[in-house]
């Protein structure tokens, strides 16, 4: 699971590599940014998704609370540039926490180095808003399972996971140079299915925030023009082309028993996506998708007689290996990131694949048309099936 610290350090470089490249008018960062540096406190409760959560563990305890610490930075752009305007308040940053079960002797007390970025949507009055914030990072630190301490832990299997959140914001401005916040957050801590058991973790928590502004403007931004909120919001059609590669684990069922297969087996796709932007924040569209999975329709190659570690299959061809789909997406088209969700349907896939697929990714732009594709394919909405890493090109 090193590469996923690996890579999260890619995102950190992207950010700079974004301020450096082409905004859409490359004035985003001609100025001063308005940042901000905040701390935040947040504590809820973690459904128990399965055995392990729910007490079946060395010390009969169940685990069904969560408290963090987080220390946070971000910047507004600046209010003059294009950005500025079409995105008032979008604000980025990255933040680090600590947190704890209440259980170290379980889980540990894992902490986490994310990317995020929110948005207000709804202004009650100059003060009070509400907005959306989304994170992505990693989490490091777990205690998780290992075949010779005999804890049966199926939450965590690697000492790295995924850290994936989605949350609501409500911000008040106490001055010039002070905003609180106080928000509601679902996170979701999964190594995607690079390692097995893969039960993960989510937590469902309350938080509060103070944060401090430095303004090097201390004044109202300029109105946004009608021409050049006209000019962003036209509707238009872009196309997207990502390549992706993986890792994963596998079970399959011989002679009606579940058997974990040792290793890990690669996964490669590609995908092609025609969206329609239909304003500055939304698009949508539809995508073919073609991945091979080095694991898929293996259970007909089975070896007679192997079994548990030693368990062996024939190679199948590569044909019966290859998954052919085509999804729905929507997109939040925002500067920098792009966050997509899909819904997609195999019409070719291996046997015992289950057609039925979701996707959710994170675009980051290293320049105007390319960028970091992060994302994670699940089937019926819980089964993790593969990450999805590799790079995009928006044509």
């Amino acid at each position: 699971m090193r590469r996923l610290a690996i890579l999260f350090t890619i995102f950190g470089a992207a950010l700079g590599l974004s301020a450096a490249g082409t905004d859409s008018l490359a004035s985003a960062f001609s100025g001063p940014l308005r940042w901000r540096v905040g701390v935040e406190a947040s504590g809820g409760f973690v459904p128990r998704t399965n055995s392990y959560l729910k007490g079946n563990n060395p010390v009969d305890k169940t685990i069904s609370s969560v408290f963090a610490g987080s220390l946070r930075a971000d910047f507004n752009f600046n209010p003059d540039s294009r950005w500025g305007r079409l995105y008032d308040g979008v604000y980025q940053g990255v933040g680090v926490d600590l947190r704890t079960f209440f259980v170290g002797d379980l889980l540990g007390t894992p902490g986490s180095v994310y990317v995020y970025q929110g948005a207000p949507f709804l202004h009650f009055s100059d003060r009070l808003s509400l907005g959306y914030e989304w994170k992505f990072g990693a989490a490091f630190g777990w205690k998780h399972y290992d075949e010779n301490d005999y804890t049966d832990n199926t939450v965590v299997s690697t000492s790295v996971t995924a850290h994936m959140a989605l949350g609501l914001k409500l911000h008040y401005r106490l001055s010039s140079s002070w905003l609180m916040s106080f928000g509601a957050e679902v996170t979701h801590f999964s190594n995607g299915n690079t390692s097995w058991p893969n039960g993960g973790v989510n937590t469902v928590t309350a938080s509060v925030g103070l944060v401090y502004v430095i303004d090097p403007y201390r004044r109202t931004p300029s109105p946004l023009s009608s021409e050049l909120a006209a000019e962003a919001d036209r509707p238009s059609w872009f196309y997207d082309i990502v390549a992706f590669g993986a890792w994963r684990k596998r079970a399959v069922d011989i002679n009606d028993t579940p058997e974990l297969c040792p290793g890990k087996f690669a996964v490669a796709g590609l995908q092609f996506a025609p969206m329609r932007r239909f304003n500055r924040w939304f698009a949508a569209g539809a995508a073919l998708d073609m991945q091979w999975d080095e694991s898929a329709g293996i259970e007909p190659y089975w070896v007679d007689g192997t079994f548990d570690e030693n368990i062996k299959f024939y190679r199948p061809p590569f044909g019966k290996q290859i998954n052919v789909g085509l999804s729905a997406h929507a997109e939040l088209t925002m500067p920098i990131f792009s966050v997509n969700a899909g819904l997609g349907y195999d019409f070719i896939n291996p046997q015992g694949n289950k057609r039925f697929y979701q996707s959710l990714t994170l675009k980051t732009f290293i320049t105007k048309r390319l960028f970091i594709n992060v994302g994670y394919r699940l089937s019926r909405f819980k089964d993790p099936q593969n990450l999805m890493l590799g790079l995009g090109v928006r044509l």
